[in-house]
């Protein structure tokens, strides 16, 4: 690194917001800033999980406590999912050339009736309330056949901060 930068990055860093704190890849906060891409890209894709990011912090937000960015929930995660597919149903009637893989296997997993079953496998919490006819089990044995190799994700698009910190 050229020494001449480092005062340069020392200013950078002092000059940045030391309330904004990142952990488990979630950055902490009572209100939820959606990215400005979301406003001016039109990508199926994208836009999909746009809906999916303003279902879930949405539920965050309407779940509350002092730091909403911090909630989890088994129907806030399942409902959010089944709007990212429902969304992505949409934009395929429109143009049923578009194509995804994780969203197509996402869907495929909703058709073989087990969202419910990889949310809760994927992405569950040992405080979440789930529903007693989910069956992980059989969905663990379903997927060994049906899903190979996939890689869950979770696409948020912007992220959470306090109000008062927030610059307009």
């Amino acid at each position: 690194m050229n020494i001449r930068l480092i005062p340069v990055l020392l200013a950078f860093l002092a000059g940045c917001n030391s309330q904004v704190y990142v952990r488990d890849h979630v950055t902490d906060g009572d209100t939820f800033y959606l990215a400005p891409q979301a406003f001016v890209d039109n990508d199926p894709v994208l836009q999909s999980w746009v809906a999916y990011t303003l279902m879930l912090s949405a539920c965050q937000l309407d779940i509350g406590g002092d730091n909403p960015a911090r909630v989890t929930d088994y129907g806030c995660e399942f409902s959010a999912r089944m709007l990212l597919l429902d969304t992505w149903e949409r934009k395929l009637e429109k143009d049923p050339d578009i194509r995804d893989d994780y969203l197509e296997t996402l869907w495929a997993i909703r058709e073989a009736g087990f969202l419910d079953e990889y949310t809760v496998h994927f992405y569950g919490e040992e405080v979440w309330q789930v529903p007693i006819e989910v069956n992980v089990p059989k969905f663990v044995e379903w997927s060994k056949e049906n899903l190979g190799s996939h890689k869950p994700q979770k696409r948020i698009i912007g992220s959470w901060n306090y109000a008062e910190n927030a610059a307009y």
